[in-house]
């Protein structure tokens, strides 16, 4: 297993990304709440398909902590049972964590198509933690740091459960977002510990680290800022209803400007990084991958305030947020492993 680790690194990275574009894709569809209670859907480790599976019904038979919609409000069962021929209080109780008890099948399994890809993602994880003991006497800070992402997905876990008990708290998105960011980090750090690229025969830059450095920390507080704009766009939502995009962005905040200018100071960063790749002979190409990803999320932004967010542009522009993040990241562990060689 050893000599596939960094095969399961990386895997482990893309089922990370895999889950970003799920639960952008969740947003998008503002499926959020397809499935009200966690783990479990509706009680259900499969979810209902219909709607008549969540009604009551007599002479059937129910599992403790199944939910059914009785008169728009969820009830869970007390303990398994078996129904009678009229309704009996004492076998229900209320669900007490929220008040959501809308059921539309396609928010449903979007959420739990969301759900099954965070379970995949953690027997990956498993793997990780298995494989990563083999480092332990070579190499403690593989070891560690990748015991460390489990706990991280663990807790990102955690934090989905809050997300649906809190009725999609904005703050709490912001954090489940940051921390996706950080386990992508720890994963991209044991990878560039793994590399076994041949060493560059440039010397370090500081100017250039330093920019690396700047445009990382950048990108960190576009994505913090977007959650931001993306809570004002939930509130609109909420406001004016999910059919009515055009107005997601009616009178934007203060945020939204921010977000928005905050964007120029990122391309010019992230140009000088280019240019300085180019003018000292570094080698990287990666550069060029970050300027595509700019226009990507730049376009897609443009689209979603002007064209009344078309299908696909939020997914695609927080993935693209998510790559640049991931992209300036292992550029800054690569330009500095150039300053370790020297060393």
């Amino acid at each position: 297993m050893k000599k596939h680790f960094k095969l399961i690194v990386k895997t482990a990275l893309i089922s990370v990304y895999v889950i970003f574009l799920a639960g952008s894709i969740v947003r998008m569809t503002g499926s959020g709440m397809g499935c009200p209670d966690w783990p479990k859907c509706f009680g259900y480790y499969i979810p209902p398909t219909d709607e008549a599976q969540l009604r009551w019904k007599a002479n059937t038979s129910y599992h403790e902590g199944t939910l059914i919609v009785l008169d728009e409000t969820l009830y869970v069962a007390n303990s398994d049972l078996q129904t009678e021929l009229e309704w009996e209080p004492t076998n229900w109780s209320p669900y007490t964590k929220h008040e959501y008890a809308i059921f539309n099948v396609y928010h449903t399994w979007t959420e739990y198509i969301n759900r099954l890809a965070s379970v995949v993602s953690g027997l990956i994880f498993l793997f990780l933690i298995t494989a990563s003991l083999k480092f332990w006497k070579e190499k403690k800070g593989i070891t560690l740091l990748s015991f460390g992402a489990f706990f991280m997905m663990l807790f990102e876990a955690w934090l989905g459960k809050t997300v649906v008990d809190s009725v999609l708290e904005p703050w709490i998105i912001t954090v489940h977002m940051l921390v996706g960011l950080l386990i992508i980090a720890v994963l991209l750090q044991i990878l560039a510990w793994m590399s076994s690229e041949e060493k560059r025969a440039i010397k370090f830059d500081k100017t250039f680290h330093k920019l690396l450095l700047l445009s990382t920390l950048f990108s960190v507080i576009q994505i913090a800022m977007g959650t931001q704009v993306r809570q004002f766009v939930d509130e609109q939502v909420r406001l004016f209803g999910f059919e009515s995009k055009q107005m997601s962005l009616y009178n934007p905040n203060l945020n939204f400007y921010i977000h928005r200018s905050f964007t120029i100071a990122i391309v010019l960063v992230n140009f000088l990084i280019f240019y300085k790749n180019e003018t000292l002979q570094l080698g990287f190409k990666i550069p060029k991958w970050i300027l595509g990803l700019l226009l990507l999320e730049a376009l897609t932004g443009i689209l979603m305030y002007y064209s009344d967010f078309p299908f696909g542009t939020q997914a695609v522009h927080l993935m693209s947020g998510a790559l640049l993040f991931g992209l300036q990241f292992y550029l800054v562990l690569m330009h500095r492993g150039l300053k370790d060689e020297s060393l």
